[in-house]
């Protein structure tokens, strides 16, 4: 079941380093595309940056309207992922054609997508220079949900879901891993330089 997260909390959402469907819409044409490097990138209040080629659809819808989504898609979404992030929205109506349902997200409007395990609506800050010169993204989360199959008291648990509600993690030329298992550890105590 979807839950908000308080948006103090929202950049443990893609600490983790996911593959991330980013979707826009404007004017009733909509998209979503797969983004294997995107991040947090502050807390108060709660910033993202994702790259965006500039060949991409989801690019112009994005800068048109000013509001896009970042979804976490997990491995049982692992054949779409790759789909949406290999074919255009020029091209192809992706909504209609490849995804089961997306909603659009009440802050924003952008199409949330469904199955995912995690959702942050964003808010474009405009930088013209860095998106130029990088294809970097910056957007300001406005409202943020995940799935509490996956995600409680303010932190994943993997370790507790099954396999197919793993996030994903593209390392290029089209192959994916899924999160691995947590790694427990006694931390070491903090000295005093």
């Amino acid at each position: 079941m979807r839950q908000p997260v308080p948006l103090d909390r929202c950049t443990r959402l893609l600490n983790h380093g996911p593959t991330v469907l980013v979707s826009a819409e404007h004017e009733g044409r909509r998209n979503v595309m797969a983004a294997a490097w995107s991040m947090p990138l502050d807390f108060t209040p709660p910033k993202v940056a994702v790259v965006l080629d500039k060949q991409t659809f989801t690019r112009g819808l994005l800068l048109a309207s000013g509001r896009f989504a970042l979804a976490v898609p997990t491995v049982a979404m692992a054949a779409l992922t790759d789909h949406v992030g290999s074919v255009s929205g020029r091209d192809v109506e992706k909504f209609s054609q490849v995804l089961a349902a997306a909603v659009p997200g009440p802050a924003t409007g952008a199409p949330l997508v469904d199955g995912c395990i995690a959702w942050l609506e964003c808010r474009h800050l405009p930088e013209p220079h860095i998106e130029q010169a990088y294809d970097l993204f910056l957007g300001e989360v406005v409202a943020a949900w995940a799935d509490d199959r996956v995600f409680r008291d303010g932190r994943w648990h993997f370790d507790d879901a099954e396999d197919s509600l793993r996030s994903l993690h593209h390392i290029a030329g089209g192959h994916f891993y899924a999160i691995g298992s947590e790694v427990k550890y006694a931390p070491t105590a903090p000295t005093e330089d």
